[in-house]
């Protein structure tokens, strides 16, 4: 399995960082991509790659983050060898809409840098899909990633894969209520998928309310397994596909 989005370097990992990484490694979690959201996250971010063989870095300006921080120290970390995408970066409606002009800026200039480098975007929308999507059209063709831990519907999904992107699955496709999620799962073909912990965030049941992990990503394959009434190992090869193409990383593809 591969965990395409931890945030491992957060505070919540300062303690047992590598207690966490055997975890994984005896769960046989094959590869983590660590996701930056600002200059000092996309610095440790890209410190964990390079203490661990099996790890990698995105980098990238959450649109929590628009207001400390800008993308000039970007293009010179996408140079590292451990670095395989630009995010998490995106928009996010949620928390506060005082700032969605700096949010699209910047959001803006993150797709603009992965059309000139050629590296995927991890994006983050949270109220925020069709504004995002809006943003990425008229790159259509020249830019692709994926739409991380994706929360909409079936139909947004469909125009996400439209645009050349993959869709995320995290630890709410196990929760009673995740019914639009679990809806998608089905209708979505597995290789547009892509398994997801966003640890420390949004364990899956049975951890839910606990801190994520990634060896917890087999949870949301099961999951997948399940709504789509296929094999765990069947989900793990296309998903693990997907993510090696998306990201070229290491394996045999």
């Amino acid at each position: 399995m591969i965990d395409t989005h931890a945030h491992l370097n957060t505070e919540e990992f300062k303690d047992d960082l590598d207690a966490c990484i055997l975890r994984a490694i005896e769960h046989n979690i094959e590869h983590i991509i660590v996701i930056g959201m600002d200059e000092a996250s996309n610095q440790r971010a890209i410190e964990i790659a390079e203490s661990y063989d099996f790890v990698y870095a995105s980098v990238g300006i959450h649109p929590g983050f628009v207001d400390q921080g800008n993308t000039e120290h970007l293009s010179n970390l996408l140079k590292h060898p451990k670095v395989v995408a630009i995010g998490e970066c995106g928009l996010d409606f949620y928390w506060t809409k005082e700032n969605i002009e700096k949010q699209k800026d910047i959001f803006i200039k993150q797709i603009e840098l992965a059309v000139e480098s050629k590296y995927p975007l991890v994006i983050h929308t949270r109220n925020s899909f069709t504004e995002a999507y809006d943003l990425i059209k008229p790159y259509q063709g020249k830019v692709t990633g994926v739409f991380h831990c994706f929360s909409s519907n079936v139909d947004d999904a469909k125009k996400a894969i439209d645009l050349g992107f993959y869709i995320g699955i995290d630890g709410p496709v196990t929760y009673k209520k995740a019914l639009e999620t679990f809806e998608l799962v089905k209708n979505i073909d597995l290789k547009h998928l892509l398994i997801e912990t966003d640890s420390p965030y949004l364990a899956p049941v049975p951890f839910r309310g606990k801190r994520n992990e990634p060896s917890y990503v087999r949870f949301v394959a099961e999951k997948i397994a399940e709504i789509k009434e296929v094999s765990l190992a069947e989900v793990i090869k296309q998903t693990s596909l997907n993510a090696k193409m998306l990201f070229n990383i290491g394996g045999n593809l």
